[in-house]
């Protein structure tokens, strides 16, 4: 009797138990959150709007929003993410890089300005990279990733078919090439394109973790977008980058992988850049290139080159030089091939920052944004998970840095191509200094 009744309250204490355990672990409340940190940063908190549109409203929904993201993101890491993790994130490199950036706000021509854009970029990239603290293995990266490209994806797709007019850049008068080109939730097809690009890598990354289906289908869903977009530079990326990571990646020659990088770095140096800086590689590329101007981009990059040559040291301060009287009212340069004074930037990521900030700031730049993650790729390490994780991190970082070399978005703001190559960037150093293992 006395057993029978020693059985029924051990069963009870058992179903108590049982009952008392969380139905949503730890870990899976970190790797929620740090999809949802992505999704809305990606998205932002005034999607469809299209490049240029400045409507205070938005802006107010933009300031408030990321604010709140930020105390969001801070709170989540000082509750959730390992200590050993987040201290794996500071830099004293990035800490010279970020006082040549507020710097720069402090030389501009309207500083409280400048410092409020300083104030939301860095925001921004505590944001992202709370996204890496958060998820305690490959497991929740690999939910981290499929939620937020399925989030952005539906509503990127979703936008094209039921509100075309938005999500598609329409008929376009001011650059008609554009016209009807898909760009999603995002503000141009040369934002759209790129994202798109970093989830085709990141399907690479799940199908090779064995998350087959939803790897597959991200990957072919974000190819789709990259041609739907129209980006001739994105289409042209994708496979390259894909085979300098990967083919190496295969037979674990990563020292080789990084060396291709930099030599690809490199010639991607002189084919642009150098086109304006070096005669004998102007006449070649004149001979060879179907489009040696690049679109009027070296038009562009002489300009701002030339003008350089006036401020090398401190450049002209942050959002001091483009769109400033300082050029808009400049005599028009008539050996250009293009009227470059109504240009928005240098189409060139790396000429921008020496223009805006000086040289020096443009050599920090790329030791911090190139130079250390190729460093930090070599030293990854050996485990499974880490090696897997920092070659997707690897292929976003060599995408954006090439194209860089065409498009400008460096330090801007919560522009989700800059985002997704700081992501890239501390997630190769935490890859370099953090064990990761599948699940916990």
């Amino acid at each position: 009797m006395s057993n029978i009744a020693s059985l029924r309250k051990t069963d009870n204490g058992m179903q108590s138990a049982v009952s008392m355990r969380p139905v949503i672990s730890i870990r899976m409340v970190a790797a929620l959150l740090a999809a949802l940190i992505l999704s809305l940063l990606l998205i932002s908190f005034r999607p469809y709007f299209p490049e240029g549109t400045d409507k205070e409203s938005g802006d107010l929904a933009n300031q408030l929003g990321f604010s709140g993201l930020g105390v969001i993101s801070v709170l989540s890491v000082l509750m959730l993410a390992k200590p050993r993790t987040v201290a794996a994130m500071a830099s004293p490199l990035w800490l010279v890089m970020l006082g040549f950036v507020v710097f720069s706000a402090l030389i501009s021509p309207n500083p409280p300005l400048a410092l409020r854009a300083v104030a939301f970029t860095f925001i921004a990239m505590i944001s992202i990279i709370s996204v890496l603290c958060l998820p305690r293995g490959g497991d929740g990266f690999s939910l981290v990733f499929t939620l937020s490209a399925t989030v952005v994806l539906i509503l990127s797709y979703g936008g094209i078919v039921l509100i075309p007019n938005l999500a598609t850049h329409g008929f376009d008068a001011l650059e008609p090439q554009n016209s009807y080109l898909w760009r999603g939730v995002f503000s141009h097809k040369n934002v759209a394109a790129p994202v798109m690009a970093a989830f085709f890598f990141a399907g690479i990354y799940l199908i090779r973790r064995r998350w087959f289906l939803s790897g597959a289908l991200i990957a072919l869903a974000a190819l789709v977008f990259v041609g739907g977009a129209g980006s001739k530079t994105t289409a042209a990326l994708v496979p390259l980058v894909a085979a300098l990571i990967g083919v190496p990646g295969i037979f674990g020659l990563r020292p080789i992988a990084a060396a291709m990088v930099l030599m690809t770095q490199i010639g991607f140096f002189f084919l642009t850049l150098g086109v304006v800086l070096f005669q004998p590689i102007a006449h070649i590329s004149q001979d060879y290139l179907p489009e040696p101007s690049f679109t009027g981009r070296s038009s562009i990059w002489r300009f701002a080159l030339e003008m350089l040559e006036k401020k090398p040291w401190t450049g002209y301060g942050l959002g001091g030089f483009w769109s400033t009287p300082a050029v808009q009212y400049s005599a028009r340069p008539y050996y250009l091939e293009w009227d470059v004074r109504g240009i928005v930037h240098a189409h060139n990521g790396y000429l921008d920052i020496a223009v805006m900030m000086g040289i020096p700031a443009a050599i920090c730049a790329v030791i911090v944004i190139i130079l250390l993650p190729l460093i930090d790729y070599i030293r990854c390490r050996r485990n499974r998970e880490n090696v897997l994780l920092a070659d997707f991190f690897m292929m976003v970082l060599t995408f954006s840095t090439l194209n860089a070399f065409l498009e400008s978005f460096f330090f801007q703001r919560a522009d989700p191509v800059w985002l997704m190559l700081v992501l890239a960037i501390f997630g190769l150093r935490m890859t370099a200094r953090v064990t990761l293992v599948s699940r916990e």
